[in-house]
């Protein structure tokens, strides 16, 4: 007759598994995965650039404050690439030829 093995407990850690170094920290992360947390992957391309996900926050704080700033107003023509009122005219004015008939 066959004997029963005993199935192991769930609740066992592996013996690969040693938390008992002193670098252990139980719940370092607690606070954070419960207030939420908000995973991004980057492209490679990107990794160079924003290597820590502080310069992803700086980066990002600057386009939302840039996005609210009156310099991005999509309700107002930048005046600047309007044409000027000389571009507009096409060769001498009457007055300048009048002028120099004399």
């Amino acid at each position: 007759m066959k004997r029963l093995t005993k199935p192991p407990d769930p609740d066992e850690m592996r013996p690969e598994y040693d938390f008992s170094s002193a670098k252990a920290v139980r719940g370092k992360h607690f606070l954070a995965y419960q207030a939420g947390t908000n995973v991004v992957l980057l492209e490679p391309d990107l990794t160079e650039a924003f290597p820590d996900s502080a310069s992803v926050n700086h980066a990002l704080r600057l386009l939302v404050r840039l996005s609210k700033s009156k310099a991005v107003n999509p309700s107002r023509p930048n005046k600047a690439l309007q044409p000027t009122s000389r571009a507009q005219r096409s060769g001498k004015s009457k007055g300048s030829t009048r002028a120099a008939r004399g």
